[in-house]
């Protein structure tokens, strides 16, 4: 991928040359340039304030001469470093040769790219190429003025990442691939990846990134969505961050997909399902209109591709005028003309008044190809805290289902539960009450969630151990409260069966 470039942008280094990004590795870690040695350097106000784009912390933080305050200033805050100093830490020679350097004056060289250190899930120590100015904080008006820009981590980003199902697989696809940092995160488990983006620039600093991270090269192809994979081809694994803002016209190549309303996510999902080895996932962050009239839920449910059972969870909904602005700040628009700022304002606001959207909302769409017959397709709004990584908790999301429909509630009752190991009881009433008003199962990790219970229900739970049976508790139960046996067994598999759904309680193994 020689000289792949933008013209309106500045050339990128070559990827041809895997002992160049292996040499430059073994230097950055030499000199400790990881997300804990940026850590322990900055400490966490500026690492946290760099993370927001913001640099006059890093910059105060690093004005000794170390090889990491070196490289600090070099890689993330673009300051042009004396050659002679640079010399001291990374091979110079053989970066201005393949395009990392540049020179910058007489004496100073500056880097062509922007590289952050990034901690894998297992202390993997990784690095994040993108474009100058990228690597931190989103955009920051970078895409009001380059139209090919590539980005680096953003929240975006790492949310993907942690709600992936990470099970070995064969093969793993990354739709709108960016920085590469999906891609890299599916090299850990994934025996073949390929990663497509209709920006080549986007591939090749994907190929920089899997290089300088030490990871195995991926099939990179250029190309929209799925357009680049044959009609043969299909996987156990589909992730993508699209494109997904819903904007008038498609001016940034780095956040609107050229598609009307939330026509390319709708897309995306719609035919990720033909594209899905069975027992497949494909997981997606995307943005969806609220439209007047219209039930959001049914919107998504009407995306959900054949034979997949789905899980679509809304963690965020913003007016159209939050979200027109949120946009419009993140392309740098509001530091520019006024007036021009107010006619793309106003654009917006035209564009969601004729398709009569009111809000938009912000999630995650996880599909797991199934092959029944009646898919099960849950759509929830769950704007809470959540405990990441999650992919443990989608995975098993979707194994419960299984457990679900392979049990009538004849079934269930017959069955073995244990109570999960994160949940804890809460009793709520007035203080000095003799019984509390209703009893509370919350979960201390992963979605976190919280249902209320009858006493019953609450009783039921704290005696599932595995070692009984749910009809010989629900018996037990029954004698000590005064109740018919046979009215309580046909009542409560239902409660049961939404315990088990949302992971209060697990099958006994």
């Amino acid at each position: 991928m020689e000289g792949v470039s933008d013209a309106s942008l500045p050339p990128l280094p070559s990827s041809d040359r895997p002992d160049a990004a292996a040499r430059l590795r073994n230097a950055l870690l030499e000199a400790s340039f990881t997300a804990d040695g940026l850590l322990e350097l900055l400490g966490a106000p500026a690492y946290a304030a760099l993370a927001r784009g913001e640099t006059v912390p890093a910059l105060r933080a690093t004005r000794g001469d170390t090889a990491l305050e070196t490289l600090v200033r070099l890689f993330l805050l673009q300051q042009p470093v004396p050659r002679a100093r640079v010399a001291d830490v990374l091979p110079v020679g053989l970066c201005l040769e393949t395009g990392w350097l540049t020179p910058a004056g007489a004496d100073d060289l500056g880097s062509t790219v922007d590289v952050r250190p990034y901690g894998g899930p297992s202390g993997e120590d990784w690095f994040i190429v993108s474009d100058l100015g990228c690597a931190v904080g989103g955009a920051g008006g970078i895409g009001s003025r380059d139209e090919g820009v590539v980005l680096g981590v953003g929240g975006a980003s790492t949310t993907l990442a942690n709600i992936t199902v990470r099970t070995p697989v064969m093969s793993a696809l990354d739709v709108g691939t960016g920085s590469g940092i999906q891609a890299l995160h599916a090299s850990r488990h994934a025996t073949r990846v390929t990663a497509t983006d209709v920006n080549p620039r986007a591939l090749h600093i994907t190929a920089l990134t899997l290089a300088l991270s030490g990871a195995p090269a991926a099939d990179l192809r250029e190309g929209s969505l799925f357009t680049p994979i044959r009609h043969d081809e299909t996987y156990d694994l589909i992730v993508s961050n699209p494109p997904f803002v819903i904007s008038p016209g498609a001016r940034l190549t780095y956040r609107d997909g050229g598609m009307g309303g939330d026509d390319l996510c709708r897309t995306i999902v719609q035919e990720a399902g033909e594209r899905l080895n069975e027992g497949g996932f494909a997981q997606f962050l995307a943005n969806w209109q609220h439209v007047e009239g219209e039930d959001w839920q049914d919107r998504l449910r009407s995306w959900v591709p054949r034979g997949c059972d789905a899980w679509i969870v809304q963690r965020e909904v913003q007016d159209v005028t939050q979200y027109a602005e949120l946009w419009l700040r993140d392309a740098g628009d509001h530091r520019g003309d006024p007036a021009e700022y107010q006619a793309r304002y106003d654009r917006w606001l035209d564009e969601f008044e004729a398709c009569k959207v009111k809000a938009v909302g912000f999630g995650w769409i996880t599909l797991r190809k199934s092959g029944h017959a009646v898919p099960s397709i849950t759509v929830e709004e769950w704007p809470h805290p959540v405990e990441q990584p999650l992919g443990e908790t989608v995975r098993a999301h979707f194994d419960r289902l299984d457990y679900l429909r392979a049990h009538d509630d004849a079934a269930l009752l017959e069955a073995r539960f244990e109570l999960a190991a994160e949940v804890v009881q809460e009793q709520v009433g007035m203080p000095g009450a003799e019984d509390p008003e209703h009893v509370v199962l919350r979960q201390t990790r992963g979605m976190r969630r919280a249902t209320k219970v009858d006493t019953i229900g609450a009783g039921f739970a704290g005696v599932c151990d595995g070692t009984m049976s749910a009809g010989r508790i629900l018996d037990a139960i029954a004698q000590l409260l005064g109740e018919d046996p046979v009215v309580l067994r046909d009542r409560t598999p239902t409660q049961i069966r939404l315990l088990v759904e949302q992971g209060f309680l697990e099958p006994a193994r």
